[in-house]
C-alpha cells in the first residue's frame, strides 16, 4: 500500500492525465484497427510508459526503452523496413543500454530516481554531427541493399534515432526534441504502412502518442536543468 501511495505521489496530476491520455488512446486504436496484433499493443503501452518515466530523467525509463526496442525490431521486420530494425535493434538498444549505466552513475545528489542534467560542450555537438553524417551515408547504402521500403524515410529514422541515442547518453535535455523529430519521420513511415494494411493505425497512433510525450520529456527535462543549476 505504501508503495503504491509513492508511486502514485512520484508522478504529477499533469503527468499521471498525459499517460493515461496516451495509454487511452492507444487501446482505442487497438480496438477500432487491429484487434489481433497484440505485440504491437504490447510494445506502444510499453514504449508509451517508458517515456514519461524518461521525462522524469528516471533510469526505469531506459530498461522499459531496451524492451520496447526489441519489440519494435520485431514488429520492423514483418513490416520488411529493415531500417527500423536495424535501427533499434542494432543502435538504439545497445546505447539505450550504454544510457542505463551512464544515468545510474551519474545521479542527481545522491538520488537514482532523477538523473543530472549534463551540459555539452560546442565540440561534442560537432562530434555528434559528424558520427551522426557517417552512420547515415553507411546506413542508406546498407538499407538499399536489402531492400528497404521507403528507403528515403528509413534513412532518416536512422539519423534522427543516432543523434537521439547519443545525446540520451550524453544526458543533454536536447535528446527529447530529437527523438520527437524521429517520431515525426516514423509517423510518415507507418502512415504509408497503414495505406496497405490498417491495422498499423495503431502504431500511427502509438508514434503520435510518442511525439506528445517526447515534447513533454525536453520541457520537463528544461526544467530539471534549471533546478539542477540553481541547486
Amino acid at each position: 500500500m505504501k508503495l503504491m501511495k509513492k508511486i502514485f505521489c512520484y508522478f504529477s496530476k499533469t503527468e499521471w492525465l498525459l499517460w493515461s491520455v496516451s495509454t487511452a488512446a492507444i487501446l482505442a486504436s487497438f480496438l477500432l484497427f487491429d484487434r489481433g496484433s497484440y505485440l504491437t499493443l504490447s510494445a506502444s503501452l510499453i514504449g508509451v510508459t517508458s517515456l514519461i518515466f524518461c521525462a522524469k530523467g528516471n533510469p526505469i525509463g531506459q530498461i522499459l526503452m531496451i524492451l520496447f526496442g526489441v519489440l519494435y525490431g520485431i514488429i520492423s521486420f514483418e513490416m520488411a523496413y529493415y531500417g527500423e530494425m536495424l535501427t533499434y535493434l542494432g543502435m538504439t538498444v545497445p546505447m539505450a543500454i550504454l544510457a542505463l549505466v551512464s544515468w545510474l552513475r551519474n545521479p542527481y545528489k545522491g538520488n537514482r530516481a532523477e538523473v543530472r542534467v549534463n551540459t555539452l560542450r560546442p565540440h561534442e555537438y560537432l562530434l555528434m554531427l559528424g558520427l551522426t553524417a557517417l552512420v547515415t551515408f553507411a546506413f542508406y547504402f546498407i538499407l538499399k541493399a536489402l531492400g528497404t521500403a521507403n528507403l528515403i524515410p528509413s534513412t532518416l529514422s536512422v539519423t534522427t534515432s543516432f543523434a537521439a541515442v547519443y545525446l540520451t547518453f550524453r544526458r543533454s535535455e536536447l535528446f527529447a526534441l530529437i527523438y520527437a523529430a524521429n517520431d515525426v519521420v516514423l509517423l510518415v513511415l507507418w502512415v504509408m504502412a497503414s495505406f496497405t494494411d490498417k491495422s498499423y493505425i495503431s502504431v500511427v497512433t502509438c508514434f503520435l502518442v510518442f511525439l506528445v510525450n517526447d515534447i513533454y520529456g525536453y520541457i520537463n527535462w528544461s526544467k530539471m536543468k534549471k533546478r539542477q543549476n540553481r541547486g
